[in-house]
């Protein structure tokens, strides 16, 4: 067995097709379960089981599709079997490695560009060592690449983001102005008809056009199907004008049926065009393997002809592909992460941005803006008045409700489905990726979900994802070259590495994704713990937060003054590390600053205003080590002169006092009484004085030429920023103490709190 390296290759493509279907499903599972928790049709284990059923039941569906890994993007005539198993084994290798990485850092990415220029890169990149070893001219490369059939594919693609936005706009608009945010409150024959249209159209594409792929299906079937379409259309309507007529009079939420019909069809649509991309490429090696085998032909003399032959993929091994992405399905923490981020994009109400605005995503907006006011003046004003009370949201803010409303999800699920399964009945490869996120986008920008307050972050947050999209193609098609090209010259051992790298950079994103799934759960819990029921709950809580904010800011000021005194950046380091712990925190609470000022009742005044001050004065505390440590860092990193032993006196002294005013704001917020909090105060004044007899002494070392200027940069930035520091940890004090006092009258004045230094 293993004398046979060609039997190895085909062993490993399916090692490697098993880790795609996990992969591939963690990254495509938001094309399908978007819409459904976006909207919370359902608990996720309904949604889980309805979308499990769909991928089933689609996997099935995608024999037809098979034929693209064989020949939809080169001439397996003019390559010998060597070629085509390093073709495979290249592709295979880069996009688990390609995949994985998206999904760690959240962003969804297309399976079917990945492949398909994976299998470009590969193919071009064999078709020129055959030329090069050929001495044949570049302009016969066009007989490699089956370019025609390429480029409709890549062509096809890319059209689907321009007319899926432009399809989802339209179809949520139109939807909106007829059924508007209040659908529940438009009559049984609006919500019949538009739910009977919907669930109509995803059955048409899905079971009659469907069909078509699948390994049992007849031609006698499919000929029958076609003959009398209008007739099984009218069939269709009437069964699902019926059938929802009758659930309606048992209480059953006919828009519900939509969203977990559509997320079952779409589920289905999906596996029926994507399962290609993760085993087309295994099963087409797998035929060449048998078919060069019985020829008894030497690995790169036979000619590999035969994969443009059709062949129907056993249905066996489309059941058990289907069943690995189901398990994916439920227990693949990183498919969670990249269904958040497209149902952050496209949500109703207002909350934490992920994505930064940019320039292009500000002068987009800024555009729309200045046409949406050109246009609006050209219409008349009573279909302004119209459209405005249509499109707006009426809905009382809630943070705990869903991202967007059935109506919506509604729109997504049939509109991506449909392009999805007409591209399926072509035989066409498209991205349901790129259909379902810009359906989302056009239907989130139809609702205006994209206030002014938000469309800047959105906008960035949808041009990063498409960014996204063109990095995949050109990174597939490099790596996937450069991997061919590395097999090629060193053959097995080329491999085994490539093999290692792949499960060395897969075992260091999940550690990576485990973090921050880490940093999530903290973030959840946070949210949980900031919710309080009265102003002495939240005081204790915020307690508990100040006493951790001053033992790692204490933690990273002394750990940075040590490491400059003994010039030891390692130190510094981890100043660093405790630094962005506390950033991490301070983001946390920015991230939850508004939606707990709503939560807590309004006459309990207290709680708000300490929650923003501890806020503000935190950043105040960061910025100040931040400059601090930055300076240390830099200092020591440009290995300028130590310090003198009468200045790291000095600095140790103030250091030491610094600490013991820490310590003594802690024992008074652990146990508040005035007699600590007089002691407070003074070990304040002790420590400011300690610190102004240090700059004294500086100075004086200035005009007696004993300091130098880098020297006395460094002992000013640390000294100024050490008094900041100081005046902002007492001002923690007086604003809890503030609060404290005036919890019994649940009143807290701006004026009376010391101002920051910001």
């Amino acid at each position: 067995m293993f004398s046979d390296p060609y039997l190895i290759i085909v062993i490993l493509l399916f090692i490697l097709a098993i880790s795609d279907l996990v992969v591939g499903v963690s990254n495509d599972a938001v094309n399908f379960l978007n819409s459904a928790i976006g909207s919370k049709v359902a608990t996720r284990r309904v949604i889980m089981i309805v979308a499990s059923l769909g991928i089933l039941i689609g996997s099935t569906f995608s024999s037809g599709m098979m034929e693209v890994a064989r020949k939809g993007v080169f001439n397996p005539e003019f390559f010998y079997f060597g070629e085509i198993m390093i073709i495979f084994i290249a592709v295979m290798l880069t996009d688990i490695i390609l995949l994985d990485l998206f999904n760690t850092i959240g962003l969804p990415t297309s399976t079917t560009v990945s492949i398909v220029f994976e299998l470009l890169g590969a193919s071009v990149m064999m078709a020129a060592i055959k030329l090069f070893n050929t001495d044949a001219g570049i302009y016969v490369m066009g007989d490699y690449i089956n370019h025609s059939k390429a480029l409709m594919i890549i062509s096809g693609i890319f059209l689907s983001v321009v007319f899926a936005f432009l399809i989802g706009t339209a179809v949520q608009f139109i939807s909106r102005m007829i059924l508007s945010f209040k659908f529940r409150e438009k009559g049984l024959l609006f919500g019949l008809i538009w739910c009977t249209l919907a669930l109509s159209s995803m059955s048409y594409f899905l079971l009659f056009k469907g069909i078509r792929g699948t390994s049992f299906a007849s031609e006698n079937t499919i000929e029958w199907i076609s003959t009398n379409m209008l007739q099984v259309i009218g069939i269709s309507i009437l069964v699902w004008l019926l059938l929802l007529y009758i659930l309606h009079f048992l209480k059953v939420d006919m828009y519900r049926v939509v969203v977990l019909f559509g997320t079952f069809s779409l589920a289905m649509a999906f596996a029926g065009n994507d399962l290609v991309n993760f085993i087309g490429v295994p099963i087409a090696g797998f035929e060449s393997y048998l078919a060069w085998s019985d020829s008894g032909q030497e690995a790169f003399s036979y000619s590999m002809e035969i994969l443009k032959s059709p062949v129907r993929t056993q249905t066996y091994l489309l059941v058990i592909s289907g069943l690995i992405m189901i398990v994916t399905l439920w227990f693949s923490k990183k498919a969670r992460s990249v269904t958040e981020t497209e149902v952050n994009l496209g949500r109703q109400s207002e909350g934490h941005e992920r994505f930064t605005p940019n320039r292009l995503a500000r002068s987009m907006v800024k555009m729309a803006v200045s046409s949406k006011k050109s246009l609006i003046n050209r219409i008349p004003l009573s279909w302004r008045n119209h459209s405005a009370l249509q499109l707006t949201d009426m809905a009382v803010p809630d943070p705990d409700k869903p991202a967007f409303d059935l109506v919506r999800a509604g729109v997504n699920l049939t509109a991506a489905s449909v392009l999805i399964a007409f591209a399926t009945s072509l035989k066409l490869p498209l991205s349901t990726t790129y259909v379902s996120f810009m359906v989302a986008m056009g239907t989130s920008l139809a609702d205006q979900a994209w206030g002014r307050d938000s469309a800047v972050y959105r906008v960035a947050g949808v041009l990063n994802v498409i960014g996204g999209w063109f990095a995949t193609a050109i990174i597939a098609f490099l790596v996937c070259a450069l991997f061919a090209l590395l097999i090629y010259n060193f053959n097995m051992v080329a491999i085994a590495a490539l093999l290692v790298l792949a499960i060395v950079l897969i075992f260091r994103s999940f550690i990576y994704h485990k973090k921050k799934e880490k940093q999530k759960e903290k973030r959840k819990e946070f949210e949980a713990r900031l919710e309080p029921i009265t102003n002495e709950i939240l005081l204790n809580r915020l307690k508990e937060r100040i006493i951790e904010l001053l033992d790692k800011l204490e933690h990273a000021y002394h750990v940075s003054l040590t490491g400059l005194i003994h010039e030891d950046h390692d130190r510094i380091k981890d100043a660093k590390k405790a630094l962005k712990t506390l950033r991490t925190k301070n983001e946390d609470l920015q991230y939850e600053l508004f939606k707990s000022i709503k939560r807590i009742q309004d006459k309990d005044m207290v709680g708000s205003r300490l929650l923003l001050y501890i806020y503000d004065l935190e950043m105040d505390a960061l910025q100040t080590a931040s400059l601090i440590v930055k300076a240390t860092s830099n200092y020591v990193k440009n290995v300028h002169k130590p310090l003198k032993q009468d200045q790291i006196i000095q600095m140790e002294l103030v250091a030491s006092q610094i600490r013991n005013h820490h310590e003594q704001v802690k024992a008074y917020l652990r146990d508040p009484d005035a007699k600590k909090l007089e002691k407070v105060n003074e070990l304040k004044r002790t420590a400011l004085r300690s610190l102004e007899l240090t700059l004294s002494k500086q100075i004086e070392g200035i005009k007696s030429d004993d300091f130098g200027a880098i020297n006395s940069n460094i002992l000013f930035k640390i000294l100024l920023e050490s008094k900041d520091l100081v005046a902002i940890t007492t001002r923690l004090v007086k604003v809890y103490d503030r609060a404290g006092r005036d919890n019994q009258t649940g009143f807290m004045s701006f004026t009376d709190i010391p101002k920051s230094k910001n």
